[in-house]
């Protein structure tokens, strides 16, 4: 038995279906495309912040260089300028027996095309000895790093620290520790402890680093609207 002819009206609606559909399939592939690279940026910037910890605690300096850009910046209570500069005097640091450590939390990631900002829990635990009695200080914050994605690659072209708060422990706990009042409370709350020890130990401080709250800490907000917006990092550094 024959197969009974398809009418012509039967056919034009087929066609006007088929080209209804098509667009949809498109689109569903380039979202489905999108949401894989996104998770594929995603990944390489929470590589280059564990890599980060890792290369420099580990004192692996030349791979510590791979996770900035050229023009990379690094601001912390102790230290605020060039990436190069950084590594060289955390590597002087390390070789004098500075002791800094790092650990890390977790991450939220805005990605806006090229440009991203990642924050990340943190803490840095640094020992010393102060007024002759070994301690270690751990200060609990936040990273909050500027991304830039150059040539195919994600870098790090400015790292900013939010301090929320921090103690000092004698490592002997048989020992106690007397501070200097008046230097202690001269530090923002989120990071005294970390600041007086620094201090003792010869390093020059700067004293309005943003914390959990207040003007600082909207302020570097606002510089990271900004950098996902376009605009140029060097207002930024602050």
């Amino acid at each position: 038995m024959s197969n009974p002819t398809v009418s012509p009206t039967l056919r034009r609606n087929a066609l006007k279906a088929l080209a209804f559909a098509a667009p949809l399939v498109a689109v569903s592939c380039t979202t489905m495309e999108s949401e894989e690279q996104l998770r594929h940026d995603k990944a390489d910037i929470r590589e280059i912040i564990e890599n980060w910890i890792i290369f420099r605690d580990s004192a692996l300096w030349d791979k510590f260089k791979t996770v900035w850009h050229d023009d990379g910046y690094m601001m912390a209570t102790w230290f605020q300028g060039p990436a190069t500069d950084f590594i060289k005097v955390s590597r002087d640091g390390f070789e004098r027996g500075v002791s800094i450590m790092h650990f890390l939390g977790g991450s939220n990631l805005e990605i806006v095309g090229n440009r991203a900002i990642a924050m990340t829990k943190m803490t840095i635990s640094q020992r010393a000895a102060v007024h002759d009695v070994v301690v270690d200080v751990l200060c609990s914050g936040r990273f909050y790093d500027f991304f830039e994605k150059r040539n195919g690659k994600w870098g790090i072209v400015l790292r900013r620290l939010f301090y929320e708060k921090d103690r000092m422990d004698p490592v002997d706990p048989g020992q106690q520790v007397k501070l200097e009042p008046e230097l202690l409370n001269s530090f923002p709350i989120g990071y005294r402890n970390l600041a007086y020890l620094q201090t003792k130990q010869g390093f020059t401080l700067k004293k309005d680093m943003p914390g959990l709250r207040g003007p600082g800490t909207d302020a570097l907000y606002a510089h990271g609207a900004d950098w996902l917006a376009g605009k140029p990092i060097d207002g930024m550094k602050g």
